[in-house]
C-alpha cells in the first residue's frame, strides 16, 4: 500500500460549505478529504486557532482540484438571491440523492452501482439554507443596490 501525501488546499469556517467543496471534487473523481472538520464543528470558536476546516487533496490531483472549485466559485448568481436571507451570495449546487429502498441499497453496497443522480439545489453561502427556487433580481433593482 502507498501512502499518499495531501496538501490543503482551501479552508473554510463552516462545514456546509466545505462539504459541498469536497462534494464537487469527490464528483470529478479527485481523492479528497475534510482535515479538522469535527472540531471546527464542535467548537467554532477553534476555527481561526486550528486554520479552519482545510480541504485536502491528493498532491498529484491539486491542480484539476484547483481548477474545479476556481469554476465552482464562478458558477454563484449575483443576480438572484436567496428566499431566506436575500444574500447573492447562491449558487448551484448537486446533492446526492438517498436511496429510500432497501433492496437498491444492498446492490449499490454490493455492486458499488451509483444510478441515483444527484439532484440540483440552489445553496446560500450567508445563510447555510437550501431551496430549490432563488429570488430572481431584476437587473434595474441590481443597480438600485449598487
Amino acid at each position: 500500500m502507498s501512502n499518499m501525501e495531501f496538501i490543503p488546499v482551501q479552508s473554510f469556517n463552516n462545514y456546509v460549505e466545505a462539504h459541498i467543496a469536497m462534494g464537487n471534487l469527490q464528483q470529478q473523481h479527485i481523492n479528497c478529504w475534510l482535515k479538522d472538520e469535527y472540531t471546527v464543528t464542535i467548537d467554532p470558536i477553534l476555527a481561526n486557532a486550528v486554520g479552519g476546516i482545510k480541504l485536502m487533496v491528493a498532491k498529484v490531483q491539486v491542480p484539476r482540484a484547483v481548477e474545479i472549485l476556481k469554476q465552482a466559485a464562478g458558477n454563484k448568481h449575483p443576480h438572484y438571491a436567496c428566499p431566506h436571507c436575500s444574500s447573492h451570495e447562491i449558487q448551484m449546487v448537486d446533492i446526492p440523492q438517498k436511496e429510500t429502498n432497501l433492496f437498491a441499497v444492498l446492490i449499490n453496497k454490493l455492486f458499488g452501482n451509483k444510478t441515483k443522480a444527484a439532484e440540483q439545489i440552489w445553496h446560500c453561502f450567508a445563510c447555510g439554507n437550501n431551496c430549490k427556487q432563488p429570488v430572481e433580481i431584476s437587473s434595474g433593482a441590481m443597480e438600485d443596490a449598487s
